[in-house]
C-alpha cells in the first residue's frame, strides 16, 4: 500500500498527538527519562534487525514503528526541556543531508557510490561542529566487530586501503601464524600440554586476526555482523536439531558420544541441501 504525502504527514502527526497525551496522562510514559528509555531503545533496535535479516516485512514494519517512538519520544523529552523537538530534528536532518550531498543539490560531481563515501568524510571533517579526526565519528559504545568494520571504512575512505583485495591475504595468513606462534610461546612457558591460559599478548594477537578477517570481508562488500549473524543462526538451526534428534531417541545430549554429535550433526547439516 502507498500513501500520498499529506497522508504520510497526518499519519507522524497522529503519532505525535498520541504520544503527547500518552506523556499526560500515561504513569509509565509520563516518567521516562533520556536514560530510562536507553535499553529499550538498544532492545529495540536489534529487533528491528532481527526483521531485517529475516526479510519479515510484517515484522519490520512493527519494528519501525517501535523505533520511531523512539525518536519521538526522545524529542518530546528536548521539548520539555526547551531544548528542541521534533521540527528541530527533522530540519537538521535536511539540512545535513542535504549539505553532505552536493552532488545532488550543489555542482560537485560524483560518478558512483564510493566517490560519494569519499566525499561523505571530507564533508565532515569541514562541518562546523563536524567531526575533528577521521576517526572521532565512531561511537565509543558501539560493539566491536561493527567498530572495526567502521574505522576501516573511514579510514579507506581517506586512501589508507589495500590496492587491491586480494592483498589482504597474505595480512590474515601473517596474522595467523603470529597468534600460532604466540599460543606456542605460552604453552611452553607455562611447561604444560594442551591448551594454554589466554595471555594479554595472546589476546592482542587474537584481536590482530580478527581485525585483519574484519578487513577482508569489508574489502570483498560483506559485513563481518551480518555474516556472522548468518553462521549463528545456522549453528543454532543445526544444533537444535542434533538435539531434537537425540530426544526422539529417548537420550540427553549429555549422554551422547562426540562421535554420536557428530553423526546427528551431519544428518542436520544434509537437510538443508
Amino acid at each position: 500500500m502507498s500513501h500520498n504525502r499529506q497522508e504520510k504527514i497526518e499519519a507522524l502527526g497522529r503519532v505525535i498527538d498520541v504520544l503527547d497525551e500518552l506523556r499526560l496522562k500515561c504513569p509509565w510514559d509520563r516518567v521516562q527519562t533520556n536514560q530510562s528509555l536507553r535499553p529499550n531503545t538498544i532492545e529495540e533496535v536489534y529487533e528491528l534487525c532481527d526483521a531485517l535479516l529475516a526479510e519479515d516485512n510484517p515484522n519490520i514494519k512493527k519494528e519501525l514503528g517501535d523505533v520511531l517512538l523512539h525518536v519521538l519520544f526522545y524529542s518530546k523529552i528536548g521539548e520539555e526541556k526547551e531544548e528542541f523537538d521534533i521540527a528541530d530534528v527533522a530540519d537538521a536532518l535536511s539540512e545535513k543531508l542535504i549539505y553532505r550531498h552536493p552532488h545532488v543539490f550543489g555542482t560537485t560531481q560524483a560518478d558512483n557510490a564510493h566517490q560519494v563515501e569519499l566525499n561523505w568524510e571530507q564533508i565532515k571533517l569541514k562541518e562546523k561542529n563536524g567531526n575533528k579526526t577521521v576517526l572521532s565519528g565512531v561511537p565509543v559504545s558501539l560493539p566491536p566487530l561493527i567498530k572495526a568494520y567502521r574505522v576501516q571504512e573511514k579510514a579507506a575512505n581517506v586512501g589508507f586501503d589495500w590496492e587491491s583485495p586480494e592483498d589482504v591475504w597474505a595480512k590474515v595468513k601473517e596474522e595467523i601464524a603470529e597468534f600460532e606462534e604466540e599460543l606456542e610461546r605460552s604453552r611452553a612457558a607455562s611447561g604444560k600440554s594442551g591448551k594454554p591460559e589466554p595471555t594479554p599478548e595472546m589476546l592482542a594477537e587474537y584481536g590482530d586476526l580478527l581485525f585483519s578477517l574484519v578487513n577482508a570481508g569489508r574489502l570483498y562488500g560483506m559485513h563481518p555482523d551480518s555474516a556472522l549473524e548468518l553462521t549463528n543462526k545456522k549453528f543454532i538451526t543445526r544444533f537444535n536439531s542434533v538435539e531434537d534428534a537425540a530426544r526422539k531417541q529417548g537420550r540427553a545430549l549429555k549422554d551422547l558420544t562426540l562421535e554420536e554429535m557428530e553423526q546427528l550433526w551431519q544428518q542436520a547439516k544434509s537437510k538443508e541441501n
